[in-house]
């Protein structure tokens, strides 16, 4: 008896719930007002949709490859280079695992006191110190075995997932239904439009994050009804999902927030701060407030040990051997590389302590982290871009050094995205450069006097960051080749 097969619908909900969640709205809505309408739509159409069909095409092609980007990589330019896109992989995550014991708190704090006071006015570097506390005490679970809390997220978070959608229903209807006042008085079109000056593009990193995450989906091709025809549908339909969310979400916080006047911690108190003027639109106090704080610190926590320990055994277990060493593999009597959790919480805590002696105050240090973000996970998309240059190229008449040619992948393919070679090659190029110029871009601090010493010290930290992680990786395969002697 055959399994039954999706359909494209199906494909664009799984789809939607990986790349997308309330916090792409407020915080993108925090940078930019409502110019993010405008940032939303050429986001979407000229780097969302392609960059979803292209992982549809290499998820045909590579779809016994367990849909993983490093085995992409390696399909098409050797392990090395496979083995720094799994390295990147994982190391891009040691910034969220920074934050998220961050979110976590904020979300409590909403929960017993019902406002964002109390962390807002914490010390950095005690805050710091209890924020290094929690993230020790879940890898320390997580190196136990204890993965409850993580079937406790997932319920949490299709619980975020659904309250998010609540939320740009009720409040875009808010003005017809309970006669609610819109916070922005100012709808002309000047309102939504970008100056497209060095500001603006300092931002846009934040929008790339928003959007990226697809591949996640690319094993699930093969088991598409008709997927040259579904599959393209289903990432359509995902795009214009995302865009209808997107450009409600950022209308909704518009009626709530005046895009003339933002609140200078939306990013950190944002998403509460909706909810608790949600529930006194419609006369239920804090209610949906709570509910969502609630979810959220589950859902917090349960992201964090997910990301301890998924992408390292990822990295583990899809790497070559021959560039990780055998002690970073070593594993406990539960399973989780010890060694590897020994070099997550050194990176982790560094990264949790070591900003709270520079930046001063904890909003700052909250949007940083968040930003920081926003500059080093979109280093992974990279690869994706870079392992769709690598098929399409390897097929064409160019010569190309470094490709692996293997005419036989191309002919697995059920669906193209674009049928010329060269014209697949651009594409890929121009989302490659775009997603490398957005990160370049965030480097830049945001809402921070230049040239003071506090940005000063952010850009150095935006800059050695990325360097710092990313170059690690080129440590392990020394260190392997003399463990493999």
């Amino acid at each position: 008896m055959g399994t039954k097969k999706l359909n494209w619908r199906t494909l664009a909900m799984m789809g939607f719930t990986v790349v997308w969640g309330f916090g792409n709205v407020v915080n993108n809505y925090a940078n930019q007002g409502l110019t993010v309408v405008v940032s939303w739509l050429l986001i979407l159409t000229f780097y969302f949709l392609p960059y979803a069909l292209m992982v549809g095409e290499m998820g045909s092609v590579f779809e016994n490859k367990g849909g993983g980007v490093s085995s992409w990589i390696g399909s098409t330019y050797g392990p090395m280079i496979a083995y720094l896109a799994g390295w990147t992989y994982w190391v891009v995550h040691i910034p969220y695992l920074a934050q998220k014991p961050q979110g976590a708190l904020v979300a409590i704090s909403w929960v017993f006191f019902q406002n964002g006071d109390m962390i807002k006015n914490f010390n950095p570097l005690i805050l710091q110190s209890i924020v290094l506390a929690i993230f020790l005490f879940f890898l320390w679970l997580s190196a136990k075995g204890i993965n409850s809390l993580k079937k406790i997220g997932a319920l949490a978070g299709t619980s975020m997932f659904f309250m998010g959608i609540l939320y740009i229903l009720l409040t875009v209807a808010a003005p017809s239904i309970v006669g609610a006042t819109s916070a922005t008085t100012d709808w002309s079109l000047t309102t939504f439009m970008p100056k497209f000056d060095f500001a603006y593009f300092t931002t846009i990193s934040m929008l790339v994050f928003a959007v990226g995450g697809c591949e996640k989906i690319s094993p699930y091709v093969k088991e598409v009804d008709n997927p040259s025809k579904n599959f393209p549908k289903g990432m359509i339909i995902l795009a214009a999902s995302v865009g209808v969310s997107a450009l409600l979400g950022s209308l909704a916080m518009g009626i709530m927030f005046n895009s003339g006047n933002i609140p200078a911690d939306l990013k950190m108190n944002g998403q509460y701060y909706a909810f608790k003027l949600l529930g006194e639109y419609y006369g239920l106090g804090n209610l949906l407030m709570i509910l969502y704080a609630i979810a959220n610190t589950l859902g917090q926590i349960s992201a964090l040990m997910f990301s301890i320990d998924a992408p390292l055994k990822m990295l583990i277990g899809e790497g070559d051997k021959n560039f990780i060493p055998q002690s970073f593999t070593k594993t406990n009597q539960y399973g989780a590389p010890i060694n590897g959790y020994k070099l997550t919480a050194i990176l982790v805590g560094i990264l949790i302590i070591i900003p709270a002696l520079g930046i001063g105050d904890m909003n700052n240090l909250y949007n940083w982290l968040l930003d920081l973000n926003s500059i080093v996970m979109p280093l992974r998309y990279l690869w994706v871009f870079l392992a769709y240059i690598g098929l399409r190229k390897a097929y064409d008449k160019i010569p190309a050094r470094g490709f692996i040619r293997n005419k036989g992948l191309m002919e697995k393919a059920t669906f193209k995205f674009i049928t010329s070679d060269k014209v697949a090659t651009l594409v890929g190029v121009w989302c490659f450069v775009f997603t490398a110029f957005a990160c370049l871009m965030g480097i830049f601090p945001k809402n921070v006097e230049t040239f003071s010493s506090e940005w000063i010290f952010q850009i150095t930290l935006n800059i050695l960051t990325p360097l710092v992680l990313i170059g690690l990786g080129f440590i392990l395969p020394r260190i392997a080749k003399k463990q493999n002697r």
